[in-house]
């Protein structure tokens, strides 16, 4: 899912932002060749000179549109040149500049990228015509106000835009009947009609022969589960009547260009893709087929497949006409939004002498030892997704156990990890209270006031499906810490151990579990807590106190999930990057930390709109590595780095 939209990741400034690696197809990944094949920095600064990229990031509460310019690493000083994000992460809307930007846009070293934010609206699931589903209408017309304001920001600057991506969240789709119109608004991942379908399928086809081919996690919502809940009831349904199904950001693709295609990084979250492959199984589609004889077809209902990189097509007359851009290109990018977040995720920052192809699982290599060295990630929104980035899946009997998933990244990279439910919990509280009050609650004092409360009283398990639907979350939070405290009993002065190291794992299969009570709670000197079996503090029924129980369950639930990903793939976790818009939220990074007990490196807050920018760029050349190749995925994050400020937090 998303690991994106949070209002509650925030430090004490500024509003929310989202949270969001690439390669040309059929390219390898190439290290910096010799002086005979060297590129003039003045010819790698011609390619980027005036190159600007329209990024449209999807998200559950909001949608984005976001004009990407591409500087070079040695610039005139111009003070209309804006790179990157100052320390409140936010990007910047139209023309201004800093002295300090300035100063820095002479310095030579890697292209920057500089995000100007072009429209902005709002975007959430709705009852509409039997469940919670998304109006995708409304989303279309908020891309195009964004495409058409960030044409004539291009234009206005002198800009030349040389490219479109859409990115998303995952496992959400639209039908489309013989004609390619729209059935219906797309279902919403959140609505209960898929409770009963998951236990049919797992009743039929038991879990681990799903994992075993796609490697994913159990979650309620995964796409292949929608499907047999979509066909199932009598008469004509909507799956009957489709002719194709479209992932969300390849639904807005198909509007911009035409052409229906599946990128793979969303694809691999329906359930059907082999994640070692990377290619629809045919094998497992026919077998849920036969088992479901309701689903029809379900192999012709799936477009082609593309990577990310794939030029898909250029924007049509009409669109162009609307929107008064020319006929820009529209590429394929990482389009599940994790996927670009982590993209952009500068993850050999804290491991710069490792190479990422030594990262892989010492199962699969016969042998204990493990990798040391590796960054983890938290792409850290309204879902926090929670992992490493590997070059093969991981897919023993251990990782499905401990319900880890495995998707597709940019350049054959696979993202394994697992979803915790991220600020989703802290959102929804915020906007019932904001509701009660008739005004909007003062977050950044809210965060202040939880700062100030005692850490680690008492843990609830965040990733409990209870948390899932929308409405009631602060009785709901309230209510699971009361079972806690019940279950039990008051501390009596009980302190946690120094180490801030999360429990021992779970091997159970359900996402409930992925934040075991009592364990890896946050360490600190005011932090009263227990292990797990233990009893916790009473917690006073306020709002800040509430807040420091989720914040301090979120903490604890991270730091065990990476180290769960570092001993099932067999890497020693040497940091933490978290990205999106949680890490701009200072209490819950410093508790991270302190829970894991790495050091947290929190940036950029415009993840996946910045990693959908770069596989843009490197799609179409204008970001190329020193030897005049295709750029790296370590090339890439070099860009990032020198496009953003990043905040470390040490444990």
């Amino acid at each position: 899912m998303s690991g994106r939209e949070s209002e509650a990741g925030l430090d004490a400034a500024g509003p929310d932002t989202d949270g969001r690696d690439a390669a040309v197809p059929g390219t390898e990944r190439r290290d910096a060749a010799g002086p005979d094949a060297a590129v003039s920095d003045e010819a790698r600064a011609a390619s980027a000179a005036g190159a600007a990229f329209i990024a449209v990031d999807l998200g559950a509460t909001s949608g984005r549109v976001m004009l990407g310019v591409l500087h070079s690493g040695a610039t005139d000083g111009d003070p209309d040149v804006v790179l990157g994000h100052g320390a409140g992460g936010a990007a910047r809307r139209g023309d201004e500049a800093s002295a300090d930007d300035a100063a820095r846009a002479v310095e030579d070293g890697p292209a920057r990228v500089e995000l100007v934010e072009c429209g902005r609206f709002p975007n959430g699931p709705a009852v509409h015509d039997g469940g919670l589903r998304w109006d995708v209408e409304a989303l279309w017309d908020g891309i195009v106000a964004g495409l058409r304001e960030a044409g004539s920001v291009a234009a206005r600057r002198g800009l030349e835009v040389r490219g479109i991506g859409v990115d998303s969240w995952a496992v959400d789709h639209g039908f489309l009947d013989d004609d390619g119109a729209l059935l219906a608004r797309p279902w919403c991942y959140r609505d209960s009609r898929t409770d009963a379908a998951r236990e049919r399928v797992y009743a039929r086809i038991p879990f681990a022969e799903h994992y075993a081919v796609n490697g994913l996690q159990d979650l309620p919502f995964t796409s292949v589960f929608q499907f047999v809940a979509s066909a199932a009831g009598a008469g004509k349904t909507e799956w009957s009547r489709a002719a194709q199904v479209l992932l969300v950001p390849d639904l807005i693709t198909y509007r911009l260009t035409g052409r229906r295609v599946a990128e793979v990084t969303n694809a691999s979250t329906t359930g059907l893709l082999d994640a070692r492959t990377r290619t629809w199984s045919d094998a497992h589609i026919a077998r849920l087929a036969e088992e479901f004889p309701e689903l029809g077809d379900l192999r012709a209902r799936l477009p082609e497949l593309v990577e990310p990189g794939t030029a898909v097509g250029h924007l049509l007359p009409g669109i162009r006409e609307a929107t008064g851009l020319g006929e820009v290109p529209v590429f394929a990018v990482a389009s599940h939004d994790t996927a670009s977040a982590v993209a952009a995720a500068p993850l050999d920052h804290a491991v710069p002498d490792e190479p990422r192809d030594s990262v892989r699982s010492g199962a699969q290599n016969g042998t204990n030892d493990m990798v040391p060295g590796a960054a983890a990630y938290i792409s850290s929104g309204t879902w926090s997704l929670v992992g490493l980035e590997l070059d093969r899946p991981v897919l023993g009997d251990a990782s499905r156990e401990a319900n880890f998933t495995n998707e597709l990244g940019i350049d054959g990279t696979v993202r394994y990890l697992r979803n915790v439910m991220g600020l989703w919990i802290l959102n929804e509280c915020v906007r019932e209270w904001s509701e009660a009050d008739g005004e909007p609650v003062d977050l950044p004092a809210l965060l202040e006031d939880a700062a100030r409360e005692p850490g680690g009283r008492c843990l609830i398990e965040v990733d409990g499906e209870e948390f899932l639907a929308p409405g009631g979350m602060a009785d709901r939070v309230r209510a699971a810490i009361g079972r806690r405290m019940s279950a039990a009993g008051p501390v009596t002065g009980a302190v946690r151990d120094g180490g801030g190291r999360a429990g021992a794992a779970r091997g159970d299969r359900g996402p409930e579990t992925a934040a075991q009570p009592g364990a890896g709670a946050p360490s600190g000197d005011r932090g009263r807590s227990s292990a797990a079996g233990s009893g916790v503090e009473a917690v006073p029924e306020t709002r800040s106190a509430t807040v420091r129980v989720v914040l301090d369950s979120l903490a604890a639930a991270y730091a065990q999930v990476v180290r769960q990903a570092g001993e099932l793939a067999g890497v020693r976790v040497g940091a933490i990057h978290v990205v999106g818009g949680g890490s701009q939220n200072d209490l819950l990074n410093r508790l991270t930390a302190e829970a894991a007990g790495l050091p947290v490196l929190a940036g950029p807050v415009e993840g996946t709109a910045l990693g959908n920018v770069l596989v843009q760029a490197r799609a179409a050349g204008a970001l190329t590595a020193h030897d005049g190749g295709p750029a790296t995925p370590r090339d890439l994050r070099a860009t990032v780095r020198a496009s953003t400020h990043l905040r470390t937090y040490e444990a």
